[in-house]
């Protein structure tokens, strides 16, 4: 391949990049798709790689389209895309090797991977284009406690936080280990990624390692695999502060070996943290000794974000923007995202953005209009919230013709279990109802029968693209 060609590919890539970033956001940006790399473009298939299985299915499952579209722009005739993994930083024979990023954090210099079976001293690092062997996940440097925004909905949470990072910084521990949990886009990454951020400053001498747990997962599998799991192991366990991110991933022996991990390091008074998408009494993939340690630390919940604190949210992205592009964000408008967002976070920013964006884009004033224009989506990610568990269970029986009380009932006959496997996946996908309420409401069942179909539908989801879009539909009919 050219020198020409390669810039041209990487010249496009990078454009798509950029695109994606304004569309979607920052934090949305950094978590899914900071990582992915272009591979080829070969007929109307677009190849990207990206560094653990989780992520190639998250991607592939959530964003084809939309990154399909992104590439349209430049590529009219791309119509696929798929998402691979890369093993040791190649994913197979590229066309060109893309490994610039569209970021503000600085550049790093490519390295070969390190062997795992000898890891160097673990410390707080970013990752590069390729991937250490070794080495944390990314750490995002704007993830910080100064640019956390606080309200009655995660004061608790941010507090034990700075606690955390003050005591680690000093070699002393409070509470160990510290388990924080949320919905999606509640300030859990950010509050880890805060830590880190703090003890390093106070003593660059730390061993300070964060993971998310498909990462955790990959390094455990890849030292498996080159027979070096001791070396692995030895890395953990040497740390001084060990933060796992998005626990509720974490499945099979991984989750084993963390269970020995956090003994180990409990026992050295080293301080864990841990943050998840559900209480620890309902990660069902870890045993219950681990399940018990860990509440038995300092279990801190963050709580759906009130409207305060949204609007808090709204004024600090808005302000950031004027200061940066000298574009003013009316009260109106702040107000209207405010009430209108509800969603998470994530969306906060993410509507801030778009209304950036359309701004750049259309030369439109930032007012209410474009705003109820812009973010069509996500207000109608707000009614989404408002779906009753009566309701699924109307909508589920009358699609597959199953009395609700058989959905309520004990039978275990083909035709009621899946309808009621689909029923309680779509209560833990359109409700804020926690799994021991889907549970009582099914019955009097268990949250660990909920957790199960809650999986075994997922499953069925990837394996089955029909039954994927009969659920997708019922989604929609529920939400609209």
């Amino acid at each position: 391949m050219s020198d020409s060609s390669s810039e041209t590919q990487r010249d496009l890539w990078n454009r798509v990049r950029a695109r994606l970033k304004t569309a979607v956001g920052e934090d949305v940006f950094t978590s899914w798709f900071a990582r992915l790399e272009l591979e080829e473009i070969v007929e109307d298939t677009v190849h990207l790689s990206a560094p653990t299985r989780f992520l190639c299915s998250w991607v592939q499952s959530n964003y084809a389209e939309r990154i399909v579209e992104t590439f349209r722009n430049d590529v009219p005739e791309v119509a696929r895309l798929q998402v691979t993994m890369r093993v040791n930083g190649q994913a197979r024979p590229r066309l060109a090797p893309v490994a610039e990023a569209v970021s503000e954090a600085p550049a790093v210099e490519s390295a070969a991977p390190a062997p795992v079976a000898a890891p160097a001293t673990p410390r707080l690092v970013r990752e590069t284009a390729k991937g250490d062997a070794l080495s944390g996940s990314a750490i995002d440097p704007r993830m910080t406690f100064e640019s956390f925004v606080s309200g009655e909905a995660n004061e608790m949470a941010f507090g034990v936080a700075k606690q955390i990072a003050n005591a680690a910084a000093n070699n002393t521990v409070t509470f160990n280990p510290v388990y924080i949990h949320s919905t999606v886009g509640l300030g859990k990454s950010h509050l880890l990624n805060a830590i880190a951020h703090q003890v390093q400053t106070a003593d660059p001498s730390k061993n300070i390692v964060y993971l998310t747990a498909d990462h955790f997962m990959y390094h455990f599998i890849t030292a498996v695999q080159r027979q070096s799991a001791l070396g692995f192991k030895e890395w953990l366990r040497r740390v001084d502060l060990l933060l796992i991110d998005d626990m509720q991933f974490l499945q099979g022996k991984s989750a084993t070996e963390f269970g020995h991990t956090l003994g180990t390091l409990l026992t050295g008074a080293k301080q864990v943290v841990v943050a998840g998408d559900a209480p620890p009494r309902d990660l069902e993939m870890l045993d219950e000794r681990v399940r018990s340690r860990l509440s038995g630390g300092l279990v801190v919940p963050i709580s759906t974000f009130d409207l305060d604190l949204r609007r808090a949210i709204v004024e600090r992205r808005a302000a950031h923007v004027n200061s940066r592009f000298g574009m003013a964000f009316p009260t109106a408008v702040i107000d209207y995202v405010a009430r209108a967002v509800v969603s998470h976070g994530r969306d906060l920013d993410g509507a801030v953005n778009r209304l950036v964006a359309a701004n750049q884009l259309t030369g439109e004033l930032i007012t209410v209009p474009l705003a109820e224009k812009t973010l069509a989506d996500l207000i109608r990610a707000r009614d989404a919230k408002r779906v009753r568990i009566e309701d699924i269970l109307k909508a589920v029986s009358r699609h597959y013709k199953v009395p609700r009380n058989e959905l309520l009932s004990a039978r275990r006959s083909r035709d009621v279990v899946r309808p009621r496997q689909i029923a309680m996946y779509l209560a833990k996908a359109l409700t804020a109802r926690s799994l021991p309420e889907i549970g009582r409401r099914f019955g009097g069942r268990d949250h660990t029968t909920v957790l199960h179909s809650v999986r075994k539908v997922e499953q069925m989801i990837k394996d089955d693209i029909e039954l994927g879009q009969e659920i997708e539909l019922l989604k929609r009919m529920l939400e609209e």
